[in-house]
């Protein structure tokens, strides 16, 4: 029972201690199900028993708004999740809770401006097509998962550092998915191991990081000395960066670049191959697309298409969860709370309420189609000042990639199809692939 010595946020109800120990394994093995059993138990403010400053699951938008827009200068990610990933990426925009990380994101933002964006539409189309030459002349059932992951690499090399990474490609996707595994691990560890130990995990991940490093290095001093460009390698050598804070960079948009849209893309072909009537609409406007492939024009020509990428990122975000630190007292749900307060947002649950989304679980594309302006009940790529710098690249890019093989081939489900379960790693995944028939139209 609350006594009045305590807190207003001990009144915030949650599991046990005892509760929270017989989930660990779910949280290990399932933790989207988990999220989403906490919260159909719990309600939109949930707390978790640690000791300390109070860790709280949000699942109201208001709340989420405070955390991430309104009070942002005052959270963090200085938390467990971040400075795991951050054993990978170090701290580059993705991961770095220090104050200098807005400079970072200047250096880096001329990369992503619309007018780059536009000249890099060729690259990406050029890039699927390269990526489609040995798809088959007869129906067949293809893992599209790993090609969208060799897919989504090649455009970023193309398009992000200049360079063609098809050489470094096995080891670098290995190194990538070898990383997202540890740090998953390390981000659902019940006690944090210190780097410094020698664990089987951490010797793993020094490997993973090593061979990241290795190749970063490599690309940063090839480009030293010659036409810096104004690809974000280039722009990362002219902005005095030093050759670590590059690499930092560089790794962030090879792990985070990659992941989230090879993911997102498996699973728009998964929904279109469910879909024949949506996969038409989009295979309609890529054959009415008319003059060069410019990434903002085809958006713009393209308003089903990008429906169709809005609505998969509502149901399969790759951000699956979010999480900040709060630097100094706040207000969360009717409730002071203490500095050092652990919030957790996931997208994955707020992109399921009814109360924001009619029939959630359903794909419906139409949803899209007179959206306006941002809502904190949908962030796939985040909202407020940290939200995600390639936001308009992924988007245009999905957009391109999906024209171009709706193009060529139509998608369907095969004889006993089932839908693969989201493996919840840095982003969600289909466990055990997604195979999907493809014929050629």
């Amino acid at each position: 029972m609350k006594t009045t010595d305590e807190p207003s946020w001990a009144a915030v109800p949650g599991p046990a201690a005892r509760d929270m120990m017989r989930g660990f394994r779910m949280i290990r093995a399932n933790p989207l199900r988990y999220l989403e059993q906490t919260r159909a138990r719990y309600g939109d403010l949930v707390a978790f028993p640690v000791p300390g400053p109070p860790a709280l699951l949000l699942s109201d938008p208001d709340d989420v708004r405070q955390v991430l827009q309104t009070s942002a200068r005052h959270w963090t990610k200085d938390t467990v999740q971040y400075r795991a990933l951050g054993r990978v990426t170090g701290p580059g925009l993705l991961a770095s809770s220090e104050p200098n990380w807005i400079e970072h994101r200047r250096a880096a933002a001329p990369a992503f401006h619309h007018q780059r964006l536009d000249a890099v539409g060729a690259q990406i189309a050029d890039a699927t097509d390269a990526a489609l030459k040995d798809w088959p002349s007869a129906p067949q059932v293809l893992d599209v998962a790993p090609l969208t992951l060799q897919l989504a690499m090649d455009v970023v090399g193309r398009t992000l550092l200049s360079a063609d990474l098809s050489i470094h490609a096995q080891r670098l996707l290995e190194a990538t998915n070898s990383a997202a595994k540890l740090i998953v691990r390390l981000g659902r560890a019940v006690v944090p191991v210190p780097p410094s130990w020698p664990t089987p995990l951490n010797r793993r991940l020094a490997t993973a990081r090593r061979n990241l490093d290795a190749l970063c290095l490599d690309l940063i001093e090839t480009r030293r000395g010659t036409a810096a460009g104004d690809d974000l390698l280039g722009l990362l050598i002219d902005s005095g960066l030093s050759d670590q804070e590059i690499r930092d960079e560089l790794v962030t948009m090879i792990v985070a670049g990659h992941e989230t849209v090879a993911a997102s893309l498996a699973w728009t072909l998964m929904l279109l191959a469910e879909d024949e009537s949506a996969q038409e609409r989009v295979r309609a406007e890529a054959r009415g697309l008319t003059g060069p492939v410019c990434m903002t024009a085809t958006a713009g020509q393209a308003p089903w298409t990008r429906a169709v990428v809005d609505e998969t990122l509502r149901l399969y975000p790759p951000a699956w969860v979010i999480s900040r630190r709060s630097r100094q007292p706040d207000r969360i749900g009717g409730h002071d709370v203490p500095p050092g307060t652990t919030a957790i947002i996931s997208p994955w649950l707020l992109h399921r309420r009814t109360e924001s989304w009619p029939a959630p679980e359903d794909f419906r594309p139409e949803r899209f189609l007179q959206q306006s302006g941002p809502r904190a009940d949908y962030l796939p790529f985040g909202i407020g000042p940290r939200l995600c710098i390639g936001r308009e690249f992924a988007l245009g890019e999905m957009v391109i990639v999906l024209f171009r093989i709706l193009a060529d081939y139509r998608l369907q489900v095969p004889a006993g199809w089932s839908r693969p379960r989201p493996e919840a790693l840095i982003a969600a995944h289909p466990h055990g692939g997604m195979p999907l028939t493809v014929t050629p139209v």
